[in-house]
């Protein structure tokens, strides 16, 4: 019979007694923002209104091919590559290394908001050393990888913002970072040089003058590097000093490389997971999850829609919503509000709370439908299709609701709104089982009703 032997620890115990614990203090946790649909949600003025009270800001994924518009004390700002929390003057702004950074654009970009009165940015600028550059033959690139689908009739409607071939460069890994432009400027010329060369291989007629670039570039990293920290550490230590944190996702769930429209999306990851990966926050930091909604639906560019309205009321929902890319300067093509869409991301993003946006542009329209289900070769389905093809084949079951034909952009409590406006509403709650918490009736912050 085999004798059993019992060892001490080091502190006296017998093995198999309570181990002490490290203690772990509460931290705060990090809200994010996301666009539930296929962007130009409303997302920048719900990021302005929260940001009142927050201390930090980020940008997590995407380029300067997100476009977001705040309107504060009368004044429209368009952000594309700044954090929409910029222009709250005790709020530090975060590009997160997930971005991709074109520096022209950047700088262009601060100059025309400073026309409007953007002041005191200087300190509440951080650029994160591990961004990807987006150079200007990224975009000459991505002109005409565009413009070769387009011959194939397979035109994605890129921005042509460079945007997909900077994240292509980075998944090869001969991408060049912020922080390669700040070190030894031989080495970065011969990285600039390497991956001019191997484009210019693939397109014969892209144009690259490397001499003046790289003096372009050698000014530009004088005035970027002001800016430029480690963020990953930066952001932990405002999290673990208590700090307020909002992260403002671009684009939107739809658009999202792996989750979306595949290959109707843009190049990165637009869903929550994009907020680990984009600024080196662990899963276990992050708290709120808002998406924001649109009280209809819209795109831009090409791709399956299928509550869209190719009718007089598309045509309303677009000329009363000012559907026009902020980016782009395209038309958006306008629909329904999806719910089974809404669902489908709402798996993927898990929603603590929405904002549902420009609510008042349904104020004239007598009836309102609401998609609730799709069917797919005559049968009901309960999955959202990956497929394109049967995306586009898609039945859509809606459910009709009376409008209120009434004005309610002035309306600033739940409780004043028409009754078939809180209907809406809460028919949005009942079906995708997550609270309206937010709902926008106009373009300015004081513009939103919150629910409490």
């Amino acid at each position: 019979m085999a004798s059993v032997v019992h060892v001490n620890n080091t502190n006296g115990n017998t093995m198999g007694s309570p181990r002490k614990r490290a203690r772990t203090e509460i931290e705060p946790k990090v809200t994010v923002i996301l666009g539930a649909q296929w962007g130009d949600e409303g997302k920048g003025k719900v990021v302005d209104m929260l940001a009142t009270d927050a201390d930090v800001v980020c940008r997590c994924q995407g380029g300067n091919n997100a476009g977001h518009t705040v309107v504060a004390n009368g004044i429209e700002y368009d952000f594309h590559l700044l954090p929409s929390g910029i222009i709250s003057p005790k709020c530090t702004s975060v590009i997160g290394n997930g971005v991709v950074i074109h520096l022209p654009g950047l700088f262009d970009e601060l100059e025309k908001n400073i026309n409007k009165g953007l002041n005191n940015w200087e300190n509440r600028l951080v650029i994160s050393d591990r961004a990807h550059l987006v150079f200007d033959f990224h975009q000459q690139v991505d002109g005409f990888q565009e413009q070769e689908k387009s011959q194939k009739g397979q035109k994605l409607g890129t921005t042509k913002k460079g945007i997909g071939p900077t994240y292509s460069s980075k998944a090869t890994r001969n991408g060049i970072r912020i922080g390669d432009l700040l070190g030894d400027f031989t080495q970065f010329s011969d990285k600039f040089q390497a991956l001019a060369a191997m484009y210019q291989r693939m397109f014969p007629d892209l144009i690259v003058d490397v001499d003046a670039e790289l003096a372009r570039y050698q000014k530009y990293a004088e005035k970027v590097r002001p800016y430029v920290k480690e963020t990953v550490y930066y952001l932990d230590k405002c999290i673990k000093d208590g700090k307020k944190i909002l992260v403002e996702g671009a684009n939107a769930a739809m658009l999202d490389i792996d989750f979306g429209t595949y290959p109707y999306v843009t190049s990165s990851n637009c869903s929550v997971g994009g907020v680990c990966t984009g600024l080196g926050i662990p899963p276990t930091r992050i708290g709120e999850v808002i998406g924001v909604v649109k009280a209809y639906t819209t795109r831009v560019g090409d791709g399956p829609f299928p509550t869209e309205l190719l009718d007089e009321i598309g045509d309303q929902l677009q000329q009363r919503g000012h559907e026009i890319g902020v980016t782009t300067k395209r038309k958006r093509r306008c629909g329904w509000l999806d719910l089974f869409l809404l669902k489908y991301t709402n798996m993927v993003n898990g929603y603590t709370a929405l904002c549902l946006t420009k609510l008042d542009i349904l104020d004239t329209l007598p009836e309102i439908k609401l998609g609730i289900g799709y069917s797919l070769r005559g049968e009901r389905i309960e999955y959202f299709p990956s497929n394109i093809a049967d995306l586009s084949s898609v039945k859509v079951e809606y459910i009709t609701m009376p409008g209120w034909l009434t004005c309610t952009e002035e309306v600033r409590e739940f409780i004043d709104l028409p009754e078939n406006a809180k209907r809406y509403v809460e028919k949005v709650e009942e079906i995708l089982k997550v609270p309206v918490k937010w709902i926008g009736v106009g373009k300015g912050r004081e513009s939103i009703i919150t629910i409490h």
